[in-house]
């Protein structure tokens, strides 16, 4: 077992620093905590990411061929946007903007090849995250499963706000059979379980052993990513209802995390915490069309791409006696979650850098809430060419710079930009610029002058002790 230096502070360590902090020493036994205990207590918090999970892929949204009843449930019991988006149409950008609130490009992280690219695949030092902010008001904060936002010691997990890490940093191959976990620090090489069931127990354990005091957990599941893997009975479910061996894989690979978070919910009732805990859940972007496209509704495009079946992400946040459940109008955006959960935990948000999204903490509270901020998109491989798949929204127009190729081989785009009013066409079908040439003119003008600044942001200088010269 190969040890990680400068990671060797025991669990017990830790687990005990955190209780100090909020006045707490307890035992790990099998207590059960009342309602009195947890209601003075902040809110816990769970975010849950999947991994190009398609919107279609949830039951709910395609007639029951996939098997999602948890998620189903949990979507029925939060406030559940209708028009959320990702921060980017690709993984490690998208987990840049979730952690930190600010669009991927500022923090450094705009591709998602760490080994061919890993410059531009670290998290800024000078970013402060959520795991910080809520680690220094005493949270005991942990990730498990999918890191992807930097190689190396410094960019560690355990740097960058999470006192505990149980998962991989997204560079490596692997399998869903046999893979390596870095356990804080240490290497454990695994090849008695099926991944995903493995993250959604530790999951479970991490909260089991902070119930007592406020936590949270980054849950971020590497399931339905490539490689397509799943245990052969769910698979063949699928199969005896007629769809091809790869849709049902993926169906079973989404039904095994689904399993796994329904595990996890229950947990939380079990052990008294649901009412005290903010549960929210989404994908880090639209399908991956390698393994073959499927269903997803009436969405144009994929992964990779900034039209709308690339960035348009489910989006549940549930937190009982608060939230009242059911839809949510207007657009909500990765940027928000951050300003999201730090003002429903009552904490302040003084960043060193400024936050780029706002609090949707209004419209939880309040279904009758509308908002429609301008919002961007890009991405590219490699070093970011904004002439290339790029986008605005503001309301129910969007303008984009058309998608040109996923590769490295990329010129300047010469395309002309294509209007779409997502209202009457949410399907992006129609290019309406010669019928609202103003409209396309100004939203141009935005996206222009928002690649220049997210671009100066980018190439800012950094100081060796990591902080940002302003």
């Amino acid at each position: 077992m190969t040890v990680i230096q400068n990671f060797s502070t025991s669990l017990s360590v830790r687990c005990l620093v955190a209780c100090f902090a909020w006045g707490l020493v307890y035992q790990f036994d099998n207590t059960v905590f009342s309602d009195e205990t947890v209601s003075t207590q902040p809110p816990n918090v769970i975010l849950i990411l999947a991994d190009d999970l398609a919107i279609g892929d949830l039951a709910s949204q395609n007639g029951g061929i996939s098997r999602t009843k948890n998620l189903d449930r949990l979507a029925t019991d939060s406030a559940s946007f209708r028009q959320a988006y990702s921060g980017s149409c690709v993984c490690a950008p998208a987990r840049a903007a979730l952690l930190t609130g600010r669009y991927p490009h500022r923090t450094g992280v705009v591709t998602l090849n760490m080994n061919k690219f890993p410059k531009l695949t670290q998290l800024r030092l000078d970013e402060t995250t959520l795991a910080d902010v809520l680690k220094s008001q005493g949270y005991a904060t942990g990730l498990i499963g999918k890191w992807h936002l930097g190689k190396g010691a410094e960019y560690h997990p355990m740097r960058r706000g999470f006192d505990e890490f149980e998962g991989f940093s997204g560079s490596q191959e692997l399998s869903y059979f046999r893979y390596t976990l870095d356990v804080n620090g240490n290497l454990l090489e695994v090849s008695d379980q099926y991944l995903t069931d493995d993250l959604s127990n530790r999951a479970i354990e991490f909260v089991r052993r902070h119930r007592a005091h406020p936590f949270f957990l980054h849950l971020a599941h590497y399931a339905p990513h490539r490689p397509i893997e799943a245990p052969e009975p769910r698979v063949q479910f699928f199969r005896d209802r007629g769809l091809d061996q790869t849709t049902a894989t993926i169906y079973a690979m989404i039904e095994s995390m689904d399993q796994g978070i329904g595990r996890l919910l229950d947990e939380l009732e079990h052990l008294g915490l649901a009412d005290n805990t903010i549960v929210v859940f989404a994908s880090d972007n639209g399908p991956d069309p390698v393994p073959g496209e499927r269903f997803n509704g009436s969405l144009r495009g994929t992964k990779y791409q900034v039209y709308e079946g690339g960035i348009r992400v489910p989006l549940f946040v549930r937190w009982p006696g608060v939230v009242p459940p059911g839809s949510r109008d207007g657009v909500a955006h990765f940027v928000d979650l951050m300003p999201t959960i730090l003002d429903c935990c009552g904490i302040p948000i003084d960043p060193k850098l400024a936050i780029d999204g706002a609090s949707l903490r209004p419209r939880l509270e309040n279904p009758a809430l509308d908002a429609r901020p301008k919002r961007f998109f890009q991405w590219n491989r490699g070093v970011p060419n904004y002439t290339h798949n790029a986008a605005v929204l503001h309301g129910r127009w969007k303008l984009v710079r058309p998608f040109v190729t996923r590769g490295l081989k990329l010129q300047d785009s010469l395309l002309p930009p294509e209007l779409f009013d997502l209202k009457n066409d949410p399907s992006e079908s129609t290019d309406v610029t010669s019928n609202h040439p103003e409209i396309a003119a100004a939203l141009e003008k935005d996206l222009a002058a928002w690649c220049d600044r997210v671009e100066a942001d980018r190439l800012r200088p950094q100081q060796a002790d990591g902080s940002a010269e302003h």
